[in-house]
């Protein structure tokens, strides 16, 4: 593999490394600054995790070799991978690359179809505008708090229908951060901390234990809803992708959910997909949308809080595009200035600031030689950040995603959805989900600013440390 530049040298060490973690610690004190202050030591720089080590590439056109023009000489891998897979099993996301990894993908592509994800868009803002309305003006919220549980609750509608029973919602919201912190944990400690008979790692296969029964919980509700409303099932919608031999969905019943794709997907080789493979793939779902999505809606609302100008010409938009009726699914093309002041948000927040991969044979990036079975490290938060690419990059600014002017903007250095052969499958969904809630929002309330502002927290996505709104009835 011929290196971008240089000849084959070492690559720099950073600095502050200790006896037998290494790096650990400042992953554990202060990973963002840590990370961002990699940028001056080189576009490759090898850290330590423990004893074992690895290469942080700080340049995005490095990034963009490592997942897309070499990709074949790096697989998802790599220490946060194996950490996820604990209690992702072998979802999309955590799954290694080859034909089993290309298989499940195409079973569930359909899920994602623009049009089929579009039969669910209204319920959907039914959903928010019924939870948001249980709001109490003047009152206080804990708005990352209220994101996360939103968002989860709106996607288990879209995913596996409504009537899902209470308890099975309310403990997914209550053991998701647990175990994302438990992630965390094995991701930074080394390999042979994460095996000992610790308190804290045997609640983290507890709490991977009882989200699989819950995740099994909620896949029965969703197959008895499709035996209830198989008798009456509606012709498939023009756009919405039939049954092919490889998925197979129809128009969505009024209680059921995109879920029904993957029940009902069926492989010309293999056949249909294994009850483990079922709850793999709804575990992965489930995660991507709530860390993410949640995430961003709460950073999106601080910002608006704090800029006035944004918001005025939020509601201006719309206004424009809703008058005075509810939000429906056939408004979100109208709101182009809302998806900028969303992008925005996600390349100032990240989502994810760490992702790796593992070489699968020695290497050279940029001048600097690799060897084989190595974890590559790169992070969407330094990227979207490297003032290279983005003026005054520590600004919110909106307007940098208007069509002239994000022409000039390097591709490579927005990574909120990743890239290349494993970039997310539901970047349509987590659109179409984001703008639905904050729209929703907005069209009713307008929040304040309770706490002190918040500071970026990196534990899986970049979180707020703490994040109070008062929200405040929308007037003309």
């Amino acid at each position: 593999m011929s290196s971008l530049s240089g000849s084959s040298t070492a690559a720099p060490t950073a600095p502050g490394r200790l006896p037998l973690i290494g790096h650990g610690h400042q992953l554990a004190r202060r990973p963002l600054d840590f990370l961002d202050s990699l940028r001056h030591q080189g576009s490759v720089v090898r850290i330590l995790i423990g004893p074992t080590s690895a290469y942080v590439v700080t340049d995005p056109a490095v990034t963009r070799r490592v997942l897309v023009t070499e990709v074949d000489a790096f697989a998802k891998g790599g220490k946060i991978i194996d950490a996820l897979r604990v209690f992702f099993g072998d979802g999309l996301a955590t799954i290694a690359d080859g034909d089993l990894h290309m298989k499940h993908r195409r079973l569930m592509q359909p899920m994602f179809n623009k049009a089929h994800i579009a039969t669910r868009g209204d319920v959907m803002i039914e959903h928010v505008r019924a939870a948001t309305a249980a709001w109490t003006p003047g009152t206080p919220r804990e708005t990352y708090e209220d994101m996360n549980d939103l968002t989860l609750s709106t996607f288990l509608v879209a995913l596996f229908g409504s009537g899902l029973p209470s308890h099975v919602e309310e403990e997914f919201t209550s053991l998701m951060p647990a175990i994302m912190r438990g992630t965390i944990r094995q991701t930074i400690l080394p390999g042979w901390v994460t095996k000992l008979p610790l308190p804290a790692n045997r609640a983290h296969e507890r709490h991977v234990a009882r989200l699989r029964v819950l995740i099994d919980q909620a896949i029965d509700h969703h197959r008895a809803q499709l035996a209830v409303a198989a008798p009456g099932a509606a012709a498939p919608p023009a756009g919405c992708p039939a049954h092919n031999g490889v998925g197979r969905t129809s128009e969505q019943a009024p209680g059921s959910g995109l879920f029904s794709t993957l029940l009902t997907a069926d492989d010309p080789e293999t056949g249909p997909l294994s009850h483990q493979q079922l709850q793999d793939e709804a575990i992965t779902l489930l995660t991507g949308a709530i860390e993410t999505t949640g995430t961003t809606l709460a950073w999106a609302l601080y910002e608006i809080s704090r800029n006035p100008r944004i918001e005025q010409r939020l509601h201006e938009e719309l206004s424009t595009a809703c008058g005075d009726r509810p939000l429906t699914q056939e408004d979100l093309p109208s709101l182009p200035y809302m998806r900028s002041v969303l992008k925005e948000t996600m390349r100032m927040y990240g989502p994810a600031w760490l992702v790796t991969r593992t070489t699968t044979r020695p290497v050279t990036l940029d001048g600097y030689p690799i060897p084989e079975g190595a974890d590559v490290v790169y992070s969407p938060y330094v990227h979207q950040h490297d003032p290279e690419v983005y003026a005054d990059p520590a600004a919110f600014d909106p307007d940098r995603w208007e069509p002239e002017r994000a022409k000039d903007l390097n591709r490579a250095s927005f990574l909120a959805f990743g890239d290349g052969r494993r970039k997310c499958i539901g970047e349509e969904f987590a659109w179409t989900e984001l703008l639905i809630i904050l729209a929703t929002v907005l069209q009713r309330w307008r929040l304040t600013l309770t706490s002190a502002p918040p500071r970026p927290q990196a534990i899986v996505t970049v979180k707020p440390d703490k994040l109070s709104m008062t929200p405040h009835p929308r007037t003309a």
